[in-house]
């Protein structure tokens, strides 16, 4: 059974989104060959991952993204 999981890669700018996918998607490509593997063997079953690069100028601003990453946001912080 191969399980689907689509997550989103946030850029503060669209030129992160450049760095991000790589020259002819060999960025994009490493990055999903590295993560599929990890969480496959992480759920003990295949995987398919879809992976989409997004450009979202405050989403470094934003504490619901962190606490959806479980990280805390910096004001937060005790």
């Amino acid at each position: 059974r191969v399980r689907p999981v689509d997550k989103v890669i946030y850029g503060a700018r669209a030129g992160h989104k450049g760095i991000v996918l790589g020259r002819k998607g060999e960025m994009i490509r490493a990055v999903g060959q590295l993560a599929r593997r990890e969480i496959a063997e992480f759920l003990n079953c295949k995987v398919h991952l879809f992976l989409t690069v997004k450009v979202r100028g405050n989403w470094l601003d934003e504490a619901e993204r962190f606490r959806e990453m479980g990280l805390e946001f910096p004001d937060d912080a005790p």
